[in-house]
């Protein structure tokens, strides 16, 4: 059984997530510490619950999504993966936007190797699945569990919101496309795990949305 912890890091109150199972083997998805205090969090988490850090990927590579890349990188010798698209836009542009929000603690760090969709991210007895929900950065991915039914959805879908497009390749044409006919198809029992705020689920964002579900206006 996949067990999901959530940490809020950086000034933008980033989701990051720690996915482990019984093998005590863990994913962290959009490490976003950038602060002592926060990589020490994080650490001191991973350290109380003797887990063994196998793999880091980001659902997407905006800065607040990216900042402790580095840190887990050299903290836990694990490898890096992102999708190629992202790697040559978003994250290209990820030193320059940390500048410009004065976070000089951070580090910049790399794709090891590009993921894409259904592929399959394994650890311990479990596996997520790639979903490829481009919108909200040109190169997005979501990681979804089957056998528990949810999904790590980064900042496609919020509850009650979705992401936002006016950033670099932000397409909205795009991002509906991507809530309507990957995650929205999950099924109404999926539980969605996104990159800022509360989980929300599938059916209730799928009726009360004012973006994207059945109220509205586009």
């Amino acid at each position: 059984m996949i067990h999901i912890k959530a940490f809020a890091f950086n000034p933008f109150a980033e989701n990051t997530y720690v996915l482990y199972d019984e093998t005590k083997e863990a994913v962290i998805i959009d490490p976003g510490c950038i602060s002592q205090a926060e990589r020490d969090t994080l650490a001191g988490f991973i350290e109380s619950e003797g887990l063994k850090v196998v793999k880091l990927i980001n659902t997407h590579c905006h800065i607040d999504h990216v900042l402790g890349n580095s840190f887990v990188k050299k903290t836990y010798g694990v490898e890096l993966g992102a999708n190629e698209i992202e790697a040559e836009t978003t994250l290209a542009m990820a030193p320059a936007h940390a500048q410009g929000f004065g976070m000089t603690e951070y580090e910049h760090a790399t794709p090891d190797y590009f993921i894409n969709e259904g592929d399959r991210i394994k650890f311990g007895n479990s596996e997520l699945n790639t979903l490829f929900v481009p919108g909200h950065a040109p190169g997005h991915l979501a990681f979804v569990s089957y056998s528990q039914k949810f999904v790590i959805g980064g900042d496609v879908l919020f509850r009650g919101s979705i992401g936002r497009v006016d950033l670099p390749g932000g397409d909205i044409n795009a991002l509906l496309d991507s809530i309507k006919t990957k995650i929205f198809s999950l099924g109404n029992d999926y539980i969605v795990y996104p990159g800022h705020g509360e989980p929300t689920d599938v059916a209730f964002e799928k009726e009360n949305n004012p973006f994207c579900g059945a109220r509205a206006i586009r």
